[in-house]
């Protein structure tokens, strides 16, 4: 149950600024108060995102995040606050180390390592497939409603993957994403929260969704940042699936700017559930 001190706000009225403020309530302890009234556990890519602004809170001044490792241990609850506790493991010349575990009634719901880097003056090289002619830009594409997240808004792309029996659409491999709170993207570990916070709403195993089988809840979730920008303006999320087995299934994904520039990289494993008995 909620304490009075946090109502559970009706809905996703409220901005991502807020929710990614955190109260400090020892040198490295933060509390996170905004909570909802819904019937979901709590959102995966938040309680990451949150995760990452403790981290970062706790950092010298001019390191970036690098990169996040998470598990999602227990299912949280979207109307109850989160507690997270940061230990510095290290503060090098270059890097800083860190662990956070979050809690909730006492019992760790994820826990992360995170790395923060001091900026390199060094011109990007990427790689990586530039967006084709088979993905038209935001401003030609149909809206797209992006479940479960707030600030955010979405336009659908053609999917390079598709789940025979799945209902169309239901899990998106490809689409466009804009986060309305722009200046966000002027702190750059508040716009990685942004790159988080939107990495996990998806499902890159979907094509494996077949004969009673479904994607499940995030097991393990990796996201290795490369440029800040995500709040600026569009982004394009591509998830490429890989493979299903002993239960679990494996995909990793590209977070592009609508310039085609790679902001992040990110893995992720997930259950694979079981047709249930009727």
């Amino acid at each position: 149950m909620s304490s009075p001190d946090f109502a559970p706000l009706d809905g996703f009225d409220t901005d991502l600024r807020t929710l990614f403020e955190l109260e400090r309530i020892d040198r490295d302890l933060f509390r996170a108060a905004t909570v909802f009234s819904e019937r979901f556990a709590l959102y995966g890519g938040q309680v990451a995102a949150q995760a990452l602004r403790a981290a970062g809170s706790t950092t010298p001044e001019g390191r970036r995040p690098h990169s996040l490792h998470g598990y999602f241990l227990r299912p949280g609850n979207a109307a109850q606050p989160t507690v997270f506790q940061v230990f510095r493991d290290r503060d090098g010349g270059s890097f800083s180390a860190r662990r956070v575990v979050a809690l909730q009634d006492g019992e760790v719901i994820f826990s992360a390592s995170v790395s923060f880097q001091g900026e390199v003056p060094e011109a990007p090289r990427e790689q990586v497939p530039t967006l084709g002619e088979d993905v038209p830009s935001p401003d030609e594409s149909p809206a797209y409603t992006i479940p479960r997240l707030f600030s955010f808004e979405g336009r659908s792309v053609p999917q390079p993957h598709e789940a025979p029996g799945a209902p169309s659409g239901r899990w998106p491999t490809r689409f466009w994403a804009r986060c309305a709170e722009p200046e966000l993207a002027a702190d750059p570990l508040v716009d990685a929260c942004v790159v988080t916070y939107l990495s996990d709403i998806s499902t890159g195993i979907g094509p494996f969704a077949r004969d009673g089988w479904w994607p499940g809840p995030s097991l393990d979730h990796a996201i290795w940042f490369h440029q800040n920008g995500g709040a600026a303006d569009w982004m394009l999320m591509d998830l490429h699936p890989h493979a299903v087995a002993n239960g679990r299934g494996l995909y990793t994904g590209s977070i592009f700017d609508a310039a085609g520039h790679l902001l992040a990289t990110l893995a992720q494993e997930c259950l694979h559930r079981a047709p249930r008995p009727s």
